[in-house]
């Protein structure tokens, strides 16, 4: 079955060199996977209940919603609120006035009385000195009693009168209280010796003195009202409040908090599967992002993104198949999520930074997937959980990318997962047992294992379905067993040696710089695999015999170098060797000038010979390990026919012939810094120092003694 899934995805994946609809169709067929696994978990609860049954289990609300009917109820209650009055102090002084108007009236009348005038006068003379009010309220029989009364009594019946008066108004007099004020008067003022009639008219002076001063304040009373229904809070149903309890009867109130939590089968409601769509999309443009920063000149784009939307689905069905745990009433069983898997594989199969991408991703994916065992949209607890165990896989697995890590990451990975359960655990601040917080751990400690494993599993599947060059793959191709390193090694030992040098040099300078070390050391084992179709017109294979270059023109000695390069690179197609190795055999040279023979045929002709005719047809490196394995390979050439190479020779050596690469151009199309370039500079002369160091020259006196 492996072989044919490697097959299958081998022959298709020519298709995938190119083409916008490709693009889009991977983007859509992510998106489309991504909506399919979250749907289950954001379409809202509905429950067949009916009214005045039995609840039979707590059901708690969703979301958060008002409900608009309870506020208004509450805020009609609020509105029926008592009247606002207010107290006018004017209206007493008003009345005390009024009666001082009387009695200086009377006083008056009575002073200029002369005898002659009748009591009907008098009452006439009285009515002109009052206010027209007070003439109206006052009958005869009222006044006539206090125009016959004495000046002593008349002062008397004054000061009864303004002083009950005063305090009854000093207090609330409204119209409900109002006979009740003026029957309080008159209980007080007819405990005085007047006479009766004159007695009976300051009680009746003083009663309609009496008036209300607490009046009702319309717009007091509206802005106490409006001040009620606004402090009035809107009745809400919150997230998570339980709606219902267990063997509740549901009643009308209970059904319609059920209906605005959207509990109820009412019918179709698109928002949650277009709030879905809308966190999908964005999902998806943050992956067409993270994409577009893949660097990687050996496979396209879209091989690329292909490889990653297969990831993406194999660790959102990882996930999914994990989140179903959480129905199964165990403590801590949805821990054991092998969170890591999906960042693990994207780190060994693209970078670090792609990786740290895709694990926020997952963890969002990861809040939806488990949100059963809450009521919101996503679980912020598992998140979590997901990010720091993706992020831990990716820091852990180091940056050799060596399957031997995979498993030190996942133990590593493990305890990063305990770390963060103990965090969410003492977050809570719950009442944790022992065997409970135990398998809580112990379920943590499993998702680190079940992600190297997991990742252990379905790498050959990637490596082998997309010829990824692992480092498995690559330490399988540097053995010394392999039939093409076996042709070099028995038909141009010369040559094998030269590129087990070359190979430890670009080893070396590749690590320096951080670019893949192994890579270039069997890239450089297999360089020269072209050098077999014709090993004696290379002069590291000439052993004892004639330099055949001599017997032949400039051009001929051209063509026969410069093939070498293509001949190899057609070698390795044929053996079906990685595409990065057949890289480096095809791009060592780049279109660098074979000055030798170019000069040479100079000498034969009266005619200029343009370069191009004697340069290597390249392309020119497209890798930094391609570009460092052409530096040691002319390196290394160099240094061998040097005679008797020293540290100052051989640094002024390498220093040269990195500049005439750089300056002819070599390093264009790769992404080779000056800085780089120096600290490559550098490690090549410290291996080549090891290599060629000095020896001590024994005198001849000794060297016979050792040879008798």
């Amino acid at each position: 079955m492996f072989t044919r899934i490697k097959s299958f995805i081998q022959h298709n994946l020519r298709h995938l060199e190119g083409g916008q609809i490709t693009k889009w169709s991977l983007y859509a067929v992510a998106a489309i996977v991504m909506y399919v696994t979250m749907l289950s978990n954001v379409i809202p609860e509905s429950l067949n209940i009916s009214l005045y049954s039995r609840a039979n289990h707590d059901i708690a609300s969703p979301i958060t919603i008002e409900n608009r009917k309870a506020t208004e109820e509450a805020r009609s209650k609020a509105a029926q609120i008592e009247g606002k009055y207010v107290y006018r102090d004017e209206v007493l002084q008003g009345q005390v006035d009024n009666l001082n108007d009387l009695f200086s009236g009377i006083e008056k009348v009575k002073m200029t009385e002369e005898g002659d005038k009748t009591v009907t006068e008098q009452l006439t003379e009285l009515r002109t000195l009052l206010s027209s009010s007070m003439a109206e309220d006052i009958s005869n029989d009222t006044l006539k009693p206090l125009l016959e009364a004495e000046r002593t009594q008349i002062s008397l019946i004054k000061e009864l009168t303004l002083s009950e008066v005063m305090e009854v108004m000093t207090d609330k007099v409204s119209i409900d209280n109002l006979e009740q004020a003026q029957s309080d008067v008159e209980t007080s003022l007819s405990l005085t010796s007047l006479p009766k009639n004159q007695k009976q008219a300051m009680i009746t002076v003083a009663q309609q003195a009496i008036v209300p001063n607490y009046f009702l304040d319309p717009e007091l009373t509206e802005q106490s009202r409006q001040e009620a229904i606004e402090s009035v809070q809107p009745v809400m149903i919150r997230e998570g409040q339980i709606i219902v309890q267990e063997g509740m009867i549901i009643n009308r109130e209970v059904m319609d908090n059920l209906r605005l939590a959207g509990l109820l089968d009412d019918g179709f409601d698109p928002i949650p599967y277009i709030g879905l769509a809308l966190l999908v999309l964005l999902l998806t443009g943050y992956l067409y992002y993270f994409v577009q920063d893949i660097e990687d000149r050996v496979r396209t784009k879209n091989t690329n993104l292909l490889i990653i939307v297969l990831v993406f689905f194999s660790t959102l069905l990882v996930l999914k198949l994990s989140s179903l745990l959480g129905t199964v009433e165990f403590p801590g069983i949805t821990y054991i999520v092998p969170a890591a898997v999906g960042s693990m594989l994207i780190k060994m199969l693209f970078n670090e930074q792609i990786a740290i991408a895709s694990s926020l991703l997952f963890a969002v994916c990861a809040g939806v997937f488990f949100n059963g065992e809450i009521t919101g949209p996503m679980n912020a607890s598992l998140s979590f959980y997901v990010l720091m165990s993706s992020l831990s896989g990716v820091f852990f697995l180091g940056r050799r990318n060596l399957r031997s890590n995979i498993l030190k990451a996942g133990l590593l990975v493990s305890l990063i997962n305990i770390l963060s359960v103990a965090i969410l655990l003492m977050l809570k601040n719950g009442q944790y047992g022992g065997v409970e917080i135990g398998y809580h751990m112990i379920f943590a400690f499993l998702s680190g294992f079940l992600s190297s494993v997991l990742t252990l599993g379905l790498m050959p599947f990637f490596e082998a379905g997309f010829r990824i060059v692992s480092t498995t793959r690559l330490i399988e191709l540097s053995s010394p067993n392999h039939p093409l390193l076996r042709k070099i090694l028995v038909e141009t030992p010369g040559t094998y040696h030269h590129s087990v040098m070359v190979a430890n040099l670009s080893e070396a300078a590749c690590e320096a710089i951080g670019a893949n070390g192994l890579l270039a050391r069997v890239g450089a084992y297999y360089h020269d695999i072209g050098k077999t179709k014709r090993p004696h017109f290379f002069i590291e294979n000439q052993m004892n015999m004639e330099n055949p270059h001599d017997k032949i023109a400039p051009q001929l000695s051209k063509t026969i170098i410069i093939s070498h390069a293509t001949d190899g690179a057609d070698m390795l197609r044929k053996h079906r060797l990685p595409k990065e190795i057949v890289d480096i055999a095809e791009q060592h040279h780049g279109t660098s000038l074979l000055k030798y023979f170019y000069y040479k045929a100079l000498e034969h002709t009266d005619h200029g010979i343009p370069e191009s005719d004697f340069r290597y047809p390249g392309p020119k490196a497209q890798t930094k390990e391609a570009a460092v394995v052409g530096i040691a390979d002319c390196i290394e050439a160099a240094v061998r026919s040097m005679p008797k190479p020293s540290p100052d020779k051989i640094e002024t050596l390498v220093k040269k012939i990195i500049t005439e690469r750089l300056e002819d151009g070599q390093f264009d199309e790769c992404d080779l810094s000056l800085r780089e370039l120096d600290i490559v500079a550098k490690t090549i002369l410290e291996t080549l120092n090891g290599i060629f160091h000095s020896r001590i020259e024994y005198p001849t006196e000794i060297k016979k003694k050792v040879t008798s």
